[in-house]
């Protein structure tokens, strides 16, 4: 029995990554030595896969992302210095970002250009191959490549493939053995894509390259003609996918194939069940001759290591992160070929301290619960009636820019060197700050900045019963964007007002709406890594509950709009269309149970970086009453869907991408106004940023802000002369 592992967290321990590449942002780095601490950090990674399992790829470190890198390596795009390279990940013309399947890594989505002539223009990993002397050459496979960009007819999708084959074939020619990357494959797919698919790989293969493919997040539909590709392995998920051992059951897999079984947990922290896992194997052995063991889906959905965690509840002993999944597979390894387990069946002691309060009050749930009594289209008349508010009114997402200092005195209240008292007087100076700004601004619904916020999952977590958060648990969500997902262990519930107390100060200091800021369910739950003992809705519902109950707290403090975040609400559903039903379900459901509230409370969600189109009729569902949704990267393509529907909520189109530090020009955020006042009723449009402004810088911020104002202004004013023209 060998092990191979993949997707090791390239972000280091103590997020050595972030810290090089905004340092060379910063310019506090040259491009000397940012080099060779990226190259310190690959080589990190290498050293920990030797320690614990017997191969692993060389060259999946990316400096930004995987995707970007494919379309450089084989010309849909082209850069000459790192200068370059970081203009096409967070320039003026950066790619747009998206979900990377249903996970919360966001990837750069290349668009192919008309003219594209696949060839190899960088042969990165043949570099990392030259300079380490180990590994197999990793590489994004080509169908998954052209699969997850745009900008591709699909009546060229296979004569591209089979010419960008033509590249890959170039790109692994001297290499024994080479790492493709095709997750692509667990999608719904056609049958003339799986055909393209196949005869690309048969021009890939050169006949002295063996190709080790790996699939992973989901089963593979087509595992049957999968297993007649010219291939050496297949990397199947058995832990996501359980739809494959049904096939292998069904179909058997070839003796002059190799079997790599993803068999511990890549997106989830629950330690491996040993004994479990080597029955596993044995009951697969009956079925496949040649074996190797791996994690299923890659590893940098993982923290590093839980070296040096200490969690709530003591709860460090079930969990196991990326390092411990390493050793899982050595461990698995030693007791398969021993024919011993020198460790017990896994239990979750954590499952049986169950809250009967919680449990009683989903119980009680009954459907008016998730309904509300006032139809949108009623509630609409009555909150323009209490709020007032003008034509395109103006608003953000919800924080504001996050300075050094603002860190520093969360870090000193978190290890006492500042008191609660201090702490406390600190955020509400900002608040006061903040309110006073966006008045000044002009902005029409305010919000107090969110100061007091690390994360907008991780926040709510530390506040709510049933969740442990992590001290070193940094994930990246997209380039050096990094999160620390909380771990929900048990019932979840809300004992105290988790944001009433920022909100009602902010909110005391203007005559203008102050929205109170939520992050929703759904997202919590996407962001989090989830208990498996129970029904996953039943979690979501114990989460609308305290959010439910959070409104009611701000409806009493005069608060009377509130915004839930949900940007997960896409992402976390399942890659196969023929699961959506039960998904969204549940999903649409927890939304609505909690965002129940009066009918004079404006309920707004956000949601950003995912492709929403398919999914619009469930947005609709929702049944909010305004959205705000990321378009700015994505030119506005979203409108298209709301047309077709005749959508009639209110939507806060993007016309800022918070994720580049570009200031955009007032004439370009007028271009996406108007595209969305031509399809969209001018009294539903709101404008705003793309998502939260944590992560700009105070100059950039005040500039794009004014410029989104002055949009406004001008669209106010061309409407009075509409109506001046009309009568």
């Amino acid at each position: 029995m060998r092990t191979y592992a993949y997707g090791f967290p390239k972000i280091g321990k103590n997020r050595e990554f972030k810290r090089a590449v905004e340092d060379l942002w910063n310019k506090r780095l040259s491009e000397k030595q940012f080099q060779g601490q990226a190259e310190t950090l690959e080589q990190c990674m290498l050293e920990v896969y030797s320690r614990y399992v017997d191969n692993f790829p060389i060259g999946e470190f990316s400096l930004y992302d995987n995707m970007l890198d494919t379309a450089l390596t084989f010309g849909a795009y082209s850069c000459n210095d790192l200068d370059e390279y970081f203009e096409l990940c967070r320039g003026k013309n950066a790619l747009e970002l998206t979900k990377w399947f249903n996970t919360n890594y966001h990837y750069l989505v290349p668009e192919i250009p008309a003219n594209f002539k696949p060839a190899l223009h960088w042969e990165k990993s043949k570099i990392s191959y030259n300079k380490f002397k180990k590994g197999l050459p990793y590489f994004i496979g080509p169908f998954t490549f052209l699969k997850l960009s745009k900008g591709l007819k699909q009546e060229n999708f296979k004569s591209t493939l089979l010419k960008l084959a033509a590249a890959y074939k170039e790109a692994i020619k001297d290499f024994k053995q080479v790492h493709i990357d095709e997750p692509a494959f667990v999608m719904d797919l056609t049958k003339e894509e799986i055909n393209a698919a196949k005869e690309a790989y048969s021009i890939m293969q050169n006949g002295k390259t063996d190709i080790f493919l790996f699939t992973y997040y989901d089963s593979v539909d087509f595992l049957k003609e999968l297993c007649t590709f010219p291939v050496k392995g297949i990397g199947l998920d058995f832990v996501n996918g359980k739809e494959n051992f049904e096939n292998i059951k069904q179909y058997g897999f070839p003796s002059d194939k190799i079997l790599i079984a993803g068999i511990v947990n890549g997106r989830n922290i629950w330690r491996a069940d040993i004994k479990k896992a080597v029955e596993f194997l044995k009951e697969l052995s009956g079925y496949a001759k040649n074996i190797i063991i791996s994690n299923a889906g890659p590893l940098y959905h993982l923290p590093v290591t839980l070296e040096e965690e200490t969690l709530d509840g003591d709860i460090s002993c079930l969990l196991s992160f990326a390092k411990e999944r390493l050793y899982e597979l050595s461990l698995i390894k030693k007791c398969y070929e021993t024919h011993s387990i020198s460790t017990t069946s896994w239990t979750n002691p954590i499952s049986v301290l169950r809250n009967d309060d919680v449990i009683n009050r989903i119980k009680k749930l009954k459907e008016v619960d998730f309904n509300k009594p006032v139809l949108f289209a009623e509630r609409k008349k009555i909150q323009q009636n209490v709020l007032n508010l003008p034509a395109f009114p103006t608003t953000t997402i919800g924080s504001f820019p996050q300075t050094q200092e603002v860190r520093k005195q969360r870090a000193d209240y978190r290890t006492g060197k500042i008191t609660k008292k201090e702490y406390e007087i600190f955020i509400k100076n900002n608040i006061k700050e903040i309110i006073k700004l966006q008045e000044e601004i002009g902005l029409d619904v305010l919000v107090h900045g969110e100061f007091e916020r690390t994360d907008m999952v991780e926040f709510f977590a530390e506040k709510l019963q049933g969740i442990a958060t992590t001290k070193n648990g940094w994930v990246l969500s997209y380039g050096t964007r990094a999160y620390r997902p909380p771990i929900i262990y048990t019932d979840v519930q809300r004992k105290d007002p988790m944001t009433i107390s920022e909100i009602s100060y902010a909110q005391s200091l203007t005559k203008k709406p102050v929205k109170g800021m939520l992050t929703g369910p759904v997202t919590i739950i996407a962001w989090s890594y989830v208990r498996e003992d129970i029904p996953i809705s039943e979690v979501a519902y114990q989460l609308s509950l305290c959010l439910q109950d959070e409104i009611k707290d701000y409806e009493a403090n005069g608060i009377k709009i509130v915004q839930i975040d949900e940007p997960a609400f896409k992402e976390k559903a399942p890659i196969k269309k023929r699961n959506w039903p039960d998904y969204f379900k549940w999903a649409v459901k927890s939304f609505k149970l909690a965002s129940q509230s009066k009918a004079e409370t404006q309920i707004h969600t956000h949601m950003c970086y995912s492709e929403f189109g398919d999914i619009i009729n469930e947005i609709d569902k929702m049944d909010f009453d305004v959205i705000s949704i990321e378009t700015s990267r994505s030119k506005a393509d979203i409108l298209e869907h709301f047309k077709k529907i005749n959508f009639q909520r209110q939507v806060g189109l993007g016309v800022w991408d918070i994720h580049s530090p570009s200031v955009p020009s007032q004439s370009e955020m007028q271009v996406i106004a108007e595209k969305a006042i031509s399809v969209l009723p001018k009294e539903n449009f709101w404008i705003n940023p793309d998502c939260g402004l944590k992560t700009r810088r105070w100059d950039e911020t005040m500039l794009s802000l004014k410029n989104l104002v002055s949009v406004a202004k001008k669209l106010r004013e061309e409407t009075k002369e509409e109506i001046k023209q009309g009568a």
